[in-house]
């Protein structure tokens, strides 16, 4: 960091706190040389998400649209609004730390789905009812064989585990 004043490239660091609602640190320096003080703030730079939109439409990734979304998906299941804003902040940050700078909404919609899932699957059915664009009611019906498929799987596994870790547990001296 170079000093204002000076221009001189080493300084100490007297104070460090947080700044902009925790967005950023404010660090008060002094320069090595003049002696001089002087502030400066350090903040994370995000390099902005372009969403290709489904009709070929590109858009800057907006949290709070994603938000509004799920959020109406959500509306009388019991989910808090703490979780919903952790569920978004789990995507912003998958998508952050993507090298691709671009982004199909397909892509976002599917990551919500999968966190919906585990979250309630009222609210994973009435987001997949918008997102996949259903027409009646075999949309629903299949993706409710889908959602249970996959839960029956998953419980399957769990009992198959469980079994092996008893006979493990009995098997030993």
């Amino acid at each position: 960091m170079r000093c204002p004043f000076c221009q001189y490239t080493d300084n100490r660091v007297l104070e460090s706190r947080s700044a902009e609602a925790g967005q950023s640190v404010r660090r008060r320096r002094e320069c090595l040389r003049c002696e001089r003080r002087f502030t400066t703030y350090e903040r994370i730079e995000y390099v902005p998400i372009t969403v290709i939109k489904r009709d070929g439409d590109r858009e800057s990734f907006d949290r709070f649209k994603l938000l509004r979304g799920i959020v109406r998906a959500c509306e009388k299941t019991g989910i808090s609004s703490v979780q919903l804003e952790n569920l978004v902040d789990e995507i912003e940050a998958e998508l952050q730390q993507r090298a691709v700078r671009e982004v199909n909404s397909q892509e976002i919609g599917e990551l919500v789905l999968q966190n919906l899932r585990h979250l309630s699957e009222v609210a994973y059915i009435r987001f997949a009812s918008v997102y996949r664009k259903f027409q009646g009611i075999r949309d629903f019906v299949d993706t409710l064989n889908h959602l249970r498929s996959e839960t029956n799987s998953s419980q399957d596994d769990f009992d198959n585990q469980r079994e092996a870790d008893d006979a493990s547990i009995l098997a030993s001296p």
